[in-house]
């Protein structure tokens, strides 16, 4: 069985496994309110937004994505828009609507499709840290500047970071491919809701020419630069990014 990792002691939760398509999600779910989809990177899993769940004041979906943390590896590797699909498919089988999807990294990637292709269903995007910069699409280039933006993390970051991506196993390299050969920029034009796009000044993997470049694509977006943090910034110290967060969901 799944395990309560995010929730506040004494907050209600619910943790299930969602299954659709062949691939399985596991969910976490707790608070009242407007609801936060929460979308994890490569390699990582719902456990490394401990501080970030815990600051948001709403609903809180929390997601291991197939293959990563808890959730089973698929019998086939997805692409974005089969993550975007298969969220959105559990979102409708819960009746929930009018999400604020936060991605972070990879994630950023699924929430962009989530709402490009069920736009029904999200009332905003949070891009944080986006992925993957049109300049530097390799694998190599990436894992570089992931490795480069960690030396200056905190131990926990790390320990969480490694743990993660122990879980995320042998196809890791698989589903990293998946990632590089999306191209986000041909889905931010449709993505018709309002759009955040949060950046830690220090990011290698979110220059601000990629930033810049998504506010170009996207019909209505706004850039919040978060001074002290690099890529990292909703799991090492969430406090800056949830307060921008939360005064955007008001707003959408």
């Amino acid at each position: 069985m799944p395990t309560r990792l995010l929730a506040p002691e004494g907050v209600p939760a619910t943790i299930e496994e969602f299954d659709h398509g062949g691939a399985t999600l596991v969910v976490e779910t707790f608070g009242e309110g407007r609801p936060f989809v929460v979308l994890h990177g490569i390699g990582m899993g719902r456990s490394v937004f401990l501080d970030l769940a815990t600051r948001l004041n709403g609903r809180v979906i929390a997601v291991d994505l197939p293959g990563f943390g808890e959730a089973p590896e698929p019998v086939r590797t997805l692409t974005m828009a089969r993550h975007a699909d298969l969220v959105a498919a559990y979102l409708r089988s819960t009746g929930v609507s009018g999400v604020v999807a936060i991605g972070h990294s990879m994630g950023s990637q699924i929430a962009a499709e989530l709402a490009a292709r069920h736009p029904d269903l999200v009332a905003g995007v949070v891009l944080a840290g986006p992925t993957v910069n049109s300049a530097s699409r390799t694998i190599g280039s990436q894992a570089g500047y992931l490795l480069w933006d960690l030396l200056g993390e905190s131990p926990v970051v790390l320990w969480r970071g490694a743990r993660e991506y122990l879980r995320g196993g042998p196809h890791l390299i698989r589903k990293m491919r998946a990632m590089i050969v999306h191209r986000p920029e041909d889905t931010f034009p449709r993505v018709r809701c309002p759009v955040l796009v949060l950046r830690g000044e220090s990011d290698p993997l979110a220059p601000m020419s990629w930033c810049e470049e998504i506010l170009d694509r996207t019909p209505d977006a706004e850039l919040e630069v978060i001074r002290g943090h690099g890529h990292e910034t909703l799991i090492s110290d969430a406090r800056p990014a949830v307060r921008l967060i939360q005064v955007f969901a008001e707003r959408v």
